[in-house]
């Protein structure tokens, strides 16, 4: 992270001597975990469970009223754009300061928060999107459809804008030598609105759904909350993982998982003594050190990952699976860990500077003020204030994600494999899995 110290405690263990146990034990246990995973699921796990979002049930008819009731949409819509408009008030008008309640949303509440919310919630972006609204009240105004727009979205483009996206926010995030100063997230959030809502009014609603870095994040981490739609439409309660299973394999969703996990990586990699001794000795400037870097781990998790789909062992028959689409239809595999490196990379970020991103709110223009009723409000450092438990938390939130990772490529993989393929047909992707555990425990701790 680039902001100030005043503004984002360290997000990371704070190396490795905040484990209750030494780092080779702790990644050894974790691939243990993983290993033993994978043998338990190629004997007790023989047939898919999960496809095309089975089993459901359909969610209580009171709730399933009251959350397809226009008004529930909408009153959604104007809470986020009134939250949108009190934000526009001190990114316009407030001070270049570190306490400005601008940089504390952009970073924690909008990029991280979204996790949990998503998480238990759903589709909470999408609910709250300013831009959404936005689009919709223009159409309304022009007498157009916001669901269509003017032109159909080319198919082939699927989800590549929101990977560029993304990786827009993180270099703005993680490499930008200017993300702590106000002028720069004005930049950044001009030219975001800019882009989304031309996008809209050319390609409609499917624009933001493939294109909104935010939604499509949102929507993604949706997929592993108990909430979703039938082919009706209706709403209805399922396992996380039958849920995870209904993730369309859209071009470019690799693409916006490699550059989540990677970026993530990066930044505990960024943190550590050898990177930070090799950008002062290189003599190279720093930015374009860091952005090489930062593209080079997404570019890693991107092609490991789609080698080793590639070297799952199916039957290229006619009108089968060939092994170019099994990136694609594995690729839902990757959410839960990245939700889970996430998790313990961002954990205490969330928690402390949440709070004080909460209390900033209540005095939007540094002057004093308390409109919310927060300004009196102290941060809670129990976490930093109990290192190990913090330790456990976040080696178990990479452990966790990565074994519901292997369930989930487990569970696709034996609906596309033949029988007698569905262990030595899945050993690259385990292997993958492995390396993925002990890199990112191992960048984690070295922080």
């Amino acid at each position: 992270m680039l902001l100030p110290q005043v503004l984002v405690p360290q997000h990371g263990l704070g190396g490795a001597q905040n484990l209750p146990l030494p780092l080779p034990l702790a990644v050894s246990g974790a691939v243990a975990a993983l290993v033993v995973s994978f043998c338990v699921l190629a004997l007790a796990w023989r047939r898919p469970r999960y496809v095309d979002g089975h089993p459901s049930r359909p969610a209580p008819t009171a709730l399933a009223r009251l959350v397809d009731h226009p008004a529930w949409t909408w009153g959604w819509r104007v809470v986020g754009l009134l939250f949108f408009g009190y934000l526009v008030w001190p990114l316009v008008w407030g001070p270049d300061l570190v306490t400005n309640p601008v940089l504390g949303t952009f970073y924690v509440l909008v990029w991280v928060g979204v996790v949990p919310l998503s998480l238990l919630l759903g589709r909470v972006a999408r609910a709250v999107s300013p831009v959404r609204t936005l689009n919709a009240l223009l159409a309304r105004a022009t007498g157009g459809d916001p669901a269509t727009g003017m032109a159909q979205y080319p198919a082939r483009w699927g989800y590549w804008p929101a990977a560029i996206g993304l990786f827009g926010f993180v270099w703005q995030e993680l490499v930008n030598p200017t993300s702590a100063y106000l002028s720069s997230v004005r930049v950044w959030l001009a030219v975001y609105l800019a882009v989304m809502l031309v996008g809209a009014a050319v390609f409609g609603d499917t624009w933001l759904s493939r294109a909104d870095p935010f939604e499509v994040w949102s929507d993604l981490l949706a997929r592993l909350s108990p909430w979703g739609r039938d082919d009706a439409g209706r709403l209805v309660v399922r396992s996380p993982l039958a849920n995870l299973a209904t993730v369309t394999p859209r071009p470019g969703l690799l693409a916006v998982v490699a550059v989540l996990f990677g970026s993530t990586a990066f930044d505990s990699y960024a943190d550590t003594l050898f990177w930070q001794r090799v950008v002062r000795d290189s003599g190279l400037p720093e930015v374009p050190l860091d952005t090489v870097a930062l593209l080079v781990f997404c570019l890693v998790v991107g092609v490991s990952f789609t080698v080793a789909a590639r070297l799952t062992q199916v039957d290229e028959r006619p009108g089968g699976v060939r092994r170019r689409e099994l990136p694609l239809l594995l690729a839902h595999s990757v959410v839960p860990i990245v939700v889970g490196y996430l998790t313990a990379h961002y954990l205490t970020y969330l928690v402390e500077q949440g709070q004080t991103t909460l209390i900033q709110l209540s005095d939007p223009l540094v002057r004093g003020d308390d409109l919310l009723g927060t300004g009196d409000w102290s941060v809670n450092y129990f976490l930093s204030f109990h290192p190990t438990l913090l330790a456990v938390l976040k080696v178990l939130a990479i452990v966790l994600g990565h074994v519901v990772g292997v369930v989930a490529a487990h569970d696709r993989a034996i609906a596309l494999l033949p029988a007698r393929r569905h262990v030595t047909g899945q050993l690259a992707m385990l292997v993958i899995m492995v390396v993925y555990t002990a890199t990112g425990l191992y960048l984690l701790m070295s922080a």
